[in-house]
């Protein structure tokens, strides 16, 4: 009985700790694209050394926002990842980072920025003051809805209508927050 016991116990620990947020709360520094994420570096300087979000760093370099995401903030940002990316229409990608089309990809990256600092925690409790959605108007004008997908998942809906998980929260910035999510986030455009 008592090796049963310690068994279980062992074996929710191990759960307890494949969770995002707790792996986090165990790491100071949360890893990120394979490389630790620095609370006194800026969102543009810790994103540059996530090995996930390649595709991000080029559309915002291309959209002229570097020197805005390196601001004083405070930002929240959604970061898709590179398979997010990849995960749209072939072709859609490349043709946003053309230099004619910089007005749509400044406005689709600024659709990920939330002003402000909002930590899972803050909008967890929005969405519970909102009995179950939460809405915030991003950087764009746009607005992104907020739901819980059982008891420790926040989904983010988009203006298109398709929805994000959010795989790794509250990577703390000098100059806000990251929120690492599996789906380019869509504006109306």
């Amino acid at each position: 009985m008592r090796n049963t016991y310690s068994l279980c116990l062992t074996l929710a620990a191990a759960v307890l700790m494949a969770t995002p947020a707790a792996a986090q709360m165990a790491n100071s520094d949360p890893m990120v694209g394979g490389q630790a994420m620095y609370p006194a570096k800026d969102i543009v300087t810790n994103a540059m050394n996530s090995a996930d979000h390649t595709t991000l760093v080029a559309a915002v370099k291309a959209a002229g926002l570097v020197e805005t995401l390196q601001g004083k903030g405070p930002f929240t940002v959604f970061a898709p990842t590179n398979e997010a990316f990849a995960a749209l229409p072939a072709g859609a990608v490349d043709n946003l980072l053309k230099p004619e089309n910089k007005a749509a990809l400044t406005k689709v990256l600024t659709y990920h920025v939330v002003a402000g600092e909002y930590d899972a925690a803050a909008i967890e409790k929005l969405i519970k003051k909102g009995n179950g959605t939460a809405s915030l108007k991003t950087v764009s004008g746009g607005t992104l809805w907020f739901m819980m997908n059982g008891p420790m998942n926040v989904v983010v809906k988009d203006e298109a209508g398709h929805v994000a998980d959010i795989s790794t929260y509250d990577v703390r910035q000098s100059n806000g927050v990251i929120h690492v999510v599996d789906r380019v986030l869509m504006p109306n455009m």
